[in-house]
């Protein structure tokens, strides 16, 4: 692995848990759907940072869940961060509406 990757790697690891330590701090506090939607996002986004480095060191389970040559959870964890993030977008908007 050249530095570059290694850079790239940590960034993502460090990046990516101080969002994840926030939006658990936030979570507590918040009873709101969208904002608890994204930070459901948010650690979902995070737990698919962890499971593609160790997919790229060779831990990860990947071989064993696939449908064809794709992976489940490789398909399945984008997809979950997305939706979490368009319900929120969508309640939000429609709040807005409503206050127009």
């Amino acid at each position: 692995m050249d530095a570059g990757q290694t850079l790239y790697i940590s960034s993502q690891l460090v990046l990516g848990a101080a969002a994840t330590f926030l939006a658990i701090m936030l979570w507590p506090g918040t009873r709101d759907a969208a904002w608890m939607l994204v930070i459901a996002g948010t650690i979902i986004s995070y737990i698919e940072t962890v499971y593609s480095i160790l997919n790229v060191f060779g831990i990860g389970i990947e071989e064993y869940l696939l449908v064809g040559s794709v992976s489940v959870i490789a398909v399945i964890l984008p997809t979950i961060r997305t939706v979490s993030f368009i319900i929120a977008f969508a309640i939000m908007i429609r709040r807005q509406s409503r206050h127009i």
